[in-house]
């Protein structure tokens, strides 16, 4: 990969502000993961119905969609950190109504549903603010290892979080929510306390043009289309963990400590990877290693769907891990820094519609294909055209396919986005 160990003097720890944003992310990561446990077994526990448990992320997703637009114009159009302090804080007071409900034995499906709700809003107009900031607090030059180092406090809390969240149920649901919303209080303190500056924004109107300027933004800068759409189709067509119920128990023959294995395998193995990237940067040959490691997520989704032991199934799905994290801080840093900061909310939402697009759709294309085709046929489909999109995209984007750095020269936003606005 070309890479350069990090020096002391480009250490992403000197920079206070990216300090406070990575402790916050923990914080917030952990809360949100523990909650998702004590939701899910909560409503379940009241109901038994398992619609209910769809619910759930239907609630999640459609704000997530819906509010996507308008959410990355008012990220562009005021302060990004404001935005994510208020959201945060939104969250908290639904997770304090949660634990009030719960500890007071007021609680029912309906409200639970609502505050899930509410909770998705915040997070809708959040996660483009809080994507556009991150630039900003550290140099350009090392915004690679600063992504890592952020996508493996989300790894970690993917992998520790619902164990926690889980034990402490044990307790009851008020206390995890009584901790959660303790967490999202620290987040909040942490980002209230950042010190983060933003060039004043040009106030604009929401007309559709301007809301629909990250779309176009997108659709003429080349690279960064080629790097959402790739991974669109990547994780729509590789999306072996939504089978994996069916792997441990038909074909791996284990038991539900083989599925947490399984389950846990390729946030593993995406963290060890945030950890090495976080200390090495990506210098020369960007874009034929991120080919290469989507890719190479497809030899791995082959090899999980083809074995029927279960230690060379964690291997795979640890390696399918590792090969997406690479990908990911690729993409994610490229978009990053080839969209000017005026632009950055709106191209931000319109990728976190590609994010949770592929998510939801790559785990119903996986169940439909399983029920007519079987899961392992279904799975080894997945990869092969995840290797088919990684020949088509190199043939279709070939100044992706040839680019060698992350950073280039900035680009003044008039001359960045003609049209635009």
């Amino acid at each position: 990969m070309s890479p350069s160990t990090t020096s002391p003097a480009d250490s992403l720890f000197r920079h206070r502000a990216f300090v406070a944003f990575w402790f916050a992310r923990i914080a917030s990561g952990f809360g949100f993961q523990m909650l998702s446990v004590a939701v899910g077994w909560q409503i379940y526990s009241i109901t038994g119905r398992a619609f209910d448990l769809g619910l759930i992320g239907l609630v999640q997703f459609v704000p997530s969609v819906l509010l996507a637009l308008p959410a990355g114009h008012v990220a562009d159009q005021f302060e990004r950190r404001r935005i994510v302090l208020i959201g945060q804080v939104i969250e908290w007071f639904a997770i304090v109504v949660l634990a009030a409900l719960t500890l007071t034995r007021h609680i029912h499906e309906l409200g639970i549903l609502a505050l899930v709700f509410a909770l998705g809003v915040a997070k809708a107009f959040e996660f483009p603010a809080l994507q556009s900031m991150l630039p900003a607090l550290v140099p350009a030059a090392i915004l690679p290892r600063a992504m890592a180092v952020n996508a493996s406090a989300g790894q970690a809390a993917m992998i520790m979080g619902p164990a926690l969240g889980g034990l402490l149920y044990v307790a009851g649901p008020g206390v995890v929510y009584v901790v959660a919303a303790v967490l999202y209080l620290i987040a909040a303190t942490l980002m209230s306390q950042l010190r983060y500056e933003q060039a004043p924004p040009k106030r604009e109107p929401a007309t559709l043009k301007i809301l629909f300027a990250g779309v176009h933004f997108i659709r003429v800068r080349k690279d960064v289309l080629g790097v959402i759409s790739l991974d669109l189709f990547a994780v729509l067509l590789g999306g072996a963990t939504a089978l994996l119920p069916i792997f441990a128990k038909d074909i791996l023959h284990t038991g539900p400590w083989g599925l947490g294995l399984l389950r846990a395998a390729p946030a593993v193995g995406a963290l060890m990877m945030s950890l090495w990237l976080a200390r090495h940067n990506l210098q020369r040959r960007v874009g034929p290693i991120m080919f290469a490691a989507v890719a190479g997520f497809g030899v791995a989704t082959l090899v999980f769907a083809l074995s029927t032991t279960l230690w060379l199934s964690l291997l795979a799905l640890f390696a399918l891990g590792a090969f997406d994290m690479v990908s990911m801080v690729i993409r994610s840093s490229l978009v990053q820094l080839d969209t000017p900061d005026d632009m950055r909310g709106r191209v931000s939402a319109v990728n976190a519609i590609f994010i949770n697009t592929s998510n939801q759709l790559g785990e119903f294309e996986s169940g439909m294909l399983a029920a007519w085709l079987g899961a392992v046929h279904a799975t080894v489909l997945g990869g092969i055209g995840t290797l088919l999109v990684v020949g088509l995209w190199m043939a279709m984007f070939p100044g992706l396919r040839r680019r060698q750095q992350l950073y280039v020269q900035a680009t003044a936003p008039s001359e960045a986005a003609p049209d635009i606005v």
